[in-house]
């Protein structure tokens, strides 16, 4: 099992809260010597080989070369151990260091496709396989580089013009993706049309060559630092539900669209309400077909669904609560006073191993051909519950401290006496905040079992 860029130091606290609370010591175990790199830890547990995922001299070649580049151009600002910036936020920011950070991030991946990886050479990305995407991602993750671009941009609208879009628009849109000249953000859910998509009804009315819409979406990641949105508008409401819609672009400065913050338990503003009144949007900003937006719509869902970054992220964050727990500036003796706490380390990071197999499992279907379905369900549900889980094992760790948000000053002498554990817990209080919708985004849990019960274990719908 490969546990990327942890130090040895790590590695030994994390084994000795394994041992501790494992029933049965495991007589085989070889983790008490970690290799020269830090970077592989392997145990038999007992007399079964481990599954190997070891990486071929050519993948091992290849992230080489991906954690040399990380290393060499990541900027300053996201190279802080706690910070979790936002690449979106910061290229429209106001305050110079930011949006210069995110914009040489930008062109330092663009160097080499990088700012969309999975796209082919002629258009601007690095044409890499499923397993070199797989291991970019997973050591962008591990050392917390962001993306350097929309991720609906990137992710979303760029393969689905790749392959839904005429050869205008690809010359048009995908140049500015790639450069963040364009930043965009998604527009399908609306208030009366969430789990059950089909629904929606946001009205588009064909007027020459132009759509004339009116309606309302909610929920719009990002929209209020994004330029673009692209959306699913009904275009002909007589139509069965997942027919008589359209994809249609729009750029959001367009007279008639409006942006309204939604105001999240975090105090952040990350999602929108998104109003159209009266807007015309051309029909050349249509992609695909009319009235079969549905289809092209289904097709940027499919796109890179491993979950890798949520897996290495959380065991960051296990081991991040583990440093915490155990720093010299604290009481060290905190793991041995407290053995509840250490068996919830251990299981939260057993849990986030099971997470990155997940992961791995994955990523493997895809580099052979087949498309993960139910697969990614199990992952998805998996993860997004474990990241409640780290979360609330967090403020078991952190205690009064993850009352604070980072704003809270303290200048108390126990706050000075333990400078950067107070910040740290600040962190953990908006992150654990943050958790707590993502049993929701993505597809709830609700959702997943119920792709898992029907696609997965073959039972009947309800």
């Amino acid at each position: 099992m490969a546990l990327l860029g942890v130090p040895a130091h790590r590695l030994r606290t994390l084994h000795c809260i394994l041992r501790s609370v494992a029933s049965r010591p495991c007589s085989s175990c070889r983790t008490n010597a970690a290799p020269a790199n830090n970077r592989e830890v392997s145990c038999t547990f007992g007399t079964r080989d481990p599954m190997d995922w070891s990486d071929t001299t050519e993948q091992a070649a290849f992230r080489s070369e991906v954690r040399s580049f990380v290393q060499e151009r990541l900027p300053d600002r996201y190279r802080q151990p706690a910070s979790r910036h936002n690449w979106q936020h910061d290229r429209s920011s106001a305050i110079a260091e930011e949006s210069e950070a995110a914009m040489s991030w930008t062109a330092a991946l663009g160097e080499r496709g990088w700012v969309a990886p999975h796209w082919p050479r002629e258009y601007g990305g690095a044409d890499l396989t499923s397993m070199e995407q797989f291991i970019f991602n997973q050591e962008m993750a591990f050392a917390g580089a962001p993306g350097a671009a929309s991720v609906h941009g990137v992710a979303m609208l760029g393969p689905t013009l790749i392959v839904h879009g005429t050869e205008e628009q690809r010359r048009e849109y995908l140049p500015k993706i790639l450069s963040a000249e364009a930043v965009w953000c998604q527009g399908y859910s609306e208030p009366a049309s969430g789990s059950d998509l089909a629904s929606l009804q946001i009205r588009a009315t064909r007027d020459g060559d132009d759509y004339v819409v009116n309606g309302q979406k909610i929920w719009t990641s990002g929209a209020g630092t994004a330029d673009w949105v692209f959306a699913l508008v009904r275009t002909e409401p007589d139509a069965p539900k997942h027919r008589g819609i359209s994809f249609v672009m729009a750029d959001l400065k367009t007279t008639g669209i409006s942006v309204r913050p939604i105001i999240d338990m975090g105090w952040g503003s990350e999602l929108n309400e998104t109003f159209f009144e009266d807007v015309h949007i051309p029909v050349s900003q249509r992609v695909g077909e009319e009235n079969r937006g549905w289809y092209v719509g289904m097709t940027l869902l499919d796109f890179e669904r491993s979950g890798i970054s949520n897996a290495v992220g959380l065991q960051r964050d296990v081991i991040d609560l583990v440093d915490a727990a155990t720093n010299e500036e604290r009481d060290k003796s905190q793991l041995d006073r407290t053995p509840i706490l250490r068996g919830l380390l251990a299981d939260r990071y057993i849990e986030t191993n099971v997470g990155l197999q997940f992961s791995l499992i994955i990523i493997s279907m895809q580099a052979s051909g087949q498309v993960p379905n139910h697969e990614a369900s199990v992952a998805k549900l998996f993860m997004s519950e474990r990241g409640q889980a780290v979360a609330r094992t967090g403020t078991q760790v952190f205690g009064l401290y993850s009352n604070l948000w980072p704003d809270d000053g303290d200048t108390s002498p126990r706050a000075i006496a333990t400078a950067h554990y107070a910040p740290m817990g600040a962190h953990h209080t908006t992150a654990s905040v943050m958790s707590i919708p993502s049993t929701i985004a993505g597809g709830t849990s609700e959702i997943q079992r119920n792709i898992i019960a029907t696609r997965g274990l073959g039972l009947p719908r309800g």
